[in-house]
């Protein structure tokens, strides 16, 4: 099944159906500059109905609203904004910088802005994905929503079918207030800053190509690389470096639909930064999905859409020294489920899960989740 789900992941991938990515053949930067006119507003939603099997109690949750504000000073300048609130009570600025338009194909970006690692770190609106959730390989090995503080420019070359995004960014922290940060159950998680008074130790360099010249084909190479933030760099083992990539695709052949993406991340100096902290971190995190999906055409433009997704990741891939590889770490999971799509932009989800991890003798976990997924 892994070896099915790796070939898939590479090769056959797709498109969701109605991102505005393809609508306009831009970055997501260059999207929401191209949709502003003076003062822009819109936004995503997302609520959730999640029930392990068995169990007499599910959980409702207004998972995320998401506030998009945009304007556009001229034809050149313009600043992007996104307010999150999760969970109701949790507030967070998602994206904030301000855009130049040096040419019709570069633009230099700076602020808060979402590292271009795979795609749905990117391209992550609840109607732009299949399943309640977003995938989990996203979720633990990117680890998306993503987004630091930084510098670069995004543009296009079209006599070659290539997009490009270049970047300096602040990193992950991993060693703050003497108390070590991220951990082996969820990788790099714990570590997002997310430009809430970042630490600044050292700068990182993030990478992004798109190759979109085949008609339905979408193929992109990420790479990022660099240094953990930490208020104590005098200190053995409190960075650890970063070294990872990602491979994704996605084809769209009539209402067909194939997706994947795989990403590895090597961490060197994981051996040091365990000693300090007394964490489990390991020295090496990949993961890989792969989905396929066909939609069925219904009135005016409402699409039912039936899909299955396979997806394995491990956060201790390899590890550093005397700690022990922890094979629960090493997951796989099936979703199979149904997409409603009711408008442009608005969907109704459901999906169930079986989850799975590599412990000897382990059960599988099965869930079952409904969802409204809302984007305007």
């Amino acid at each position: 099944m892994k070896k099915i789900g790796v070939l898939l992941a590479i090769v056959l991938i797709s498109y969701t159906g109605y991102t505005q990515e393809d609508r306009n053949n831009s970055n997501h930067h260059t999207l929401n500059e191209k949709a502003l006119n003076g003062v822009t507003i819109g936004g995503y939603a997302q609520i959730d109905y999640n029930e392990p099997d068995g169990s007499k109690v599910g959980k409702l949750d207004i998972h995320r609203l998401v506030m998009f504000f945009g304007y556009k000073f001229n034809n050149k300048v313009s600043f992007i904004t996104e307010i999150e609130y999760e969970h109701v009570k949790e507030v967070y600025i998602e994206q904030a910088y301000l855009s130049y338009k040096a040419s019709d194909n570069i633009s230099v970006l700076a602020g808060l802005m979402l590292v271009p690692m795979g795609i749905i770190n990117e391209f992550h609106e609840p109607t732009t994905y299949y399943g309640v959730e977003r995938p989990n390989v996203d979720k633990y090995i990117v680890p998306t929503t993503w987004r630091e503080l930084g510098i670069g420019v995004s543009g296009r070359i079209d006599n070659a079918s290539l997009k490009y995004q270049v970047y300096i960014f602040n990193g992950f922290k991993s060693y703050a207030n003497n108390i070590g940060v991220i951990r082996g159950v969820d990788g790099l998680r714990k570590g997002r800053q997310k430009g809430a008074e970042s630490i600044v130790s050292n700068a990182n360099f993030s990478a992004k190509l798109d190759y979109y010249g085949i008609l339905g084909l979408r193929v992109g190479l990420s790479g990022y690389f660099g240094k953990t933030q930490t208020d104590e760099t005098a200190i053995v083992g409190s960075q650890v470096g970063v070294s990872m990539l990602g491979l994704d695709a996605r084809y769209k052949y009539n209402n067909l639909e194939l997706r994947g993406q795989y990403i590895s991340t090597n961490l060197t100096d994981a051996k040091e930064y365990n000693t300090l902290t007394g964490k489990d971190l390991g020295s090496k995190m990949n993961g890989f999905y792969a989905e396929i999906a066909y939609g069925f055409n219904l009135k005016g433009i409402e699409k039912l859409t039936p899909f299955i997704r396979y997806e394995n990741y491990n956060t201790h891939a390899a590890t550093e020294g005397s700690l022990e590889v922890n094979n629960a770490y090493d997951r796989n999971e099936l979703f199979f489920g149904l997409n409603y799509k009711v408008a442009e932009g608005a969907a109704f989800k459901v999906d169930y899960q079986l989850l799975n991890n590599a412990v000897y003798g382990s059960k599988t976990n099965k869930q079952f989740n409904a969802g409204v997924a809302i984007w305007f």
